[in-house]
């Protein structure tokens, strides 16, 4: 059984996104159930209470902070479940690279425009360095360099990567780093950016990411393609992640 845990929040279309992606994994045939690590509920501890046998948490978070590193594996421990794995969290997967390049693209972006990534924050410098990670992997692939902005907890804010960098006239355009819609969402679109992508949201891709994390915690084993390296990066600012 996997039991997807996004982070939770109280607009409804963030849960609808946690909620098709569920039904695309069932479509593929895998049991699934949604939990939330905050905000909405069920919990994590909740949803296990209900499970018999083995389970696999997979953390859908785009960065491992406090939620992925604390929260989750109390609220597993709580639970009781003696037959519980948790996944790696989403991080920065090749699988939500090309998604992320891909809502950009149908957002309008083009190849004059500065690029800013736009996070939700953290504390924690490991999931600031995912979201490196993240936007290095962007400005590979667009052949351009990227800033950082964040929406809450870390900086520099994405209203101040935005005025930065359209600080010469340049048009702006901002790739969502979120999985789903929510207050983060809205901020993010009243930025001040010509042109706003779309969050991550329920892609097939996200479904094979899912997929692919459940496989590896029962394996034991990483694939090779799983981790991104950290080279020299055309990152502009630098910075993490959550969803409201």
């Amino acid at each position: 059984m996997i039991v997807l845990t996004a982070h939770g929040t109280r607009d409804p279309a963030g849960a609808v996104v946690t909620e098709r992606l569920a039904a695309m994994v069932r479509a593929r045939g895998f049991e699934v159930r949604v939990a939330y690590a905050d905000v909405r509920a069920p919990d994590v501890t909740t949803v296990l209470r209900e499970l018999h046998g083995p389970a696999v948490v997979v953390p859908a978070f785009l960065a491992a902070g406090y939620h992925v590193r604390t929260d989750i594996p109390a609220q597993v421990a709580a639970s009781g479940h003696r037959e519980v794995t948790i996944a790696e969290p989403f991080g920065p997967a090749p699988e939500l690279l090309g998604v992320l390049h891909e809502r950009l693209a149908a957002a309008g972006y083009r190849s004059a425009d500065e690029v800013v990534l736009a996070a939700a924050g953290s504390s924690d410098p490991r999931a600031l360095s995912d979201v490196d990670l993240a936007a290095w992997a962007l400005a590979e692939r667009l052949h351009v360099p990227v800033r950082v902005g964040y929406v809450a907890t870390a900086s520099p804010s994405v209203v101040a990567a935005c005025q930065e960098a359209g600080a010469d006239g340049r048009r702006v355009a901002v790739a969502s780093w979120l999985l789903a819609p929510g207050l983060f969402q809205r901020k993010v679109t009243l930025a001040g950016a010509q042109v706003v992508a779309e969050p991550l949201g329920a892609h097939p891709a996200v479904v094979d990411l899912i997929l692919r994390r459940y496989t590896e915690a029962v394996s034991g084993s990483r694939s090779p393609s799983a981790p991104l390296t950290a080279r020299t990066c055309t990152v502009v600012s630098s910075g993490p992640t959550d969803t409201r």
